[in-house]
């Protein structure tokens, strides 16, 4: 039988079963015409229909009459025309569902989870291909209801955090626990704990520019955060080590932190211990690193004082406007206030 023959035949059963009975016929009116035009689409380029396909065209399921789900292997991005040079909106994940509002040839206007747009038809399944994959593609889906909620590398709060989410945002439940939840985050995979989400069994939706800025956003004060203890641990680091030499003694020249320093050779031997290598006299010191502001040195930071308009001494802040430092043979190694002489410049040499 050639193509064209299955084609009639395949619409006279549809018309003779629908003739026959009145409530599919009365149903099929009801069905939205999007997706009627994909069914025929399907028909007129694919006549060999399966039973199931055969079932879904005579009893269609209303809820997945115009089900989209992406054809891509990562994301498509969802734009605000049916254009390539119109602002991305969204973006659809892998396997994720949208809802047909329009089919315009090379573009079909969609509908997912907050987010309204365009998506270029070839990275759509639609019609029957859609209809295939309902149960492969449908799965638990974990709503975030914190404001903002921590991903962790394990089930556990002791355990560290890989990633930040925001209220509203959907992961893909990959296990469930007792109290914890394993779920995907883009790349990532981490757990939740179940206190703080919803638990759906649903199709994967869009993710709005928004709600993924959002994202972003807060996981850039997590790292930053993190980076910033890390700095603060590193700089407590080096007073608390600086600070274990106090009352040693001062040798012009000299760099032993325990048989005795000038005040460049002490800073130079602190900062070496934790890898900042830094110049030896505190003239060239106080010319490298980098110039921090009087009101914005922190604890590490190098201060240094002139004398007749030359660099002479140099001492290390510690924190609560005081200062150690190799300061004359007659009191060795010393702490101070930092205005104990007109400070002249202060740098720092901790970049991390």
């Amino acid at each position: 039988m050639t193509k064209r023959v299955r084609k009639i035949a395949t619409y006279c059963l549809i018309g003779s079963l629908a003739f026959m009975g009145g409530s599919k016929t009365s149903y099929a009116s009801e069905l939205p015409i999007t997706g009627i035009s994909i069914l025929l689409n399907d028909i007129s380029e694919n006549p060999d229909f399966t039973n199931k396909e055969l079932d879904y065209i005579l009893n269609p399921n209303k809820e997945y009459q115009d089900l989209a789900i992406a054809n891509v292997a990562n994301y498509v991005h969802i734009r605000s025309e049916a254009n390539t040079d119109s602002k991305v909106v969204g973006k659809l994940y892998s396997n994720g569902a949208a809802t047909i509002l329009e089919s315009n040839g090379d573009w079909t206007k969609v509908r997912s989870g907050d987010v309204t747009g365009y998506i270029k038809s070839d990275y759509l399944h639609t019609g029957l291909d859609a209809y295939e994959l309902v149960d492969k593609v449908k799965t638990k889906q974990a709503t975030v209801k914190a404001n903002a909620l921590n991903v962790r590398a394990k089930a556990g709060t002791s355990s560290s955090v890989v990633g930040l989410v925001p209220k509203g945002y959907n992961l893909q439940v990959l296990e469930e626990k007792e109290d914890w939840i394993r779920v995907s985050v883009g790349d990532k995979t981490g757990y939740v704990s179940s206190d703080y989400v919803d638990i759906s069994t649903d199709f994967k939706k869009a993710i709005s520019i928004e709600q993924e800025q959002k994202r972003m956003e807060i996981e850039k004060k997590r790292q930053d955060t993190k980076a910033n203890k890390t700095v603060s641990s590193l700089r407590q680091q080096i007073v608390n080590y600086a600070l274990r030499f106090n009352g040693n003694p001062y040798v012009w020249g000299g760099t032993s932190l325990t048989r005795g320093a000038d005040c460049s050779g002490f800073t130079q031997s602190v900062m070496k211990k934790f890898g900042i290598h830094i110049p030896r006299t505190s003239r060239e010191q106080a010319r490298a690193g980098k110039r921090v502001s009087l009101d914005k040195m922190q604890a590490g930071d190098l201060i240094f004082y002139r004398k007749n308009g030359v660099v002479n001494h140099v001492a290390m802040y510690i924190g609560n406007g005081k200062v150690i430092g190799a300061a004359s043979r007659k009191e060795g190694i010393k702490i101070k206030k930092y205005n104990y002489r007109t400070p002249y410049r202060v740098v720092s040499y901790i970049n991390r």
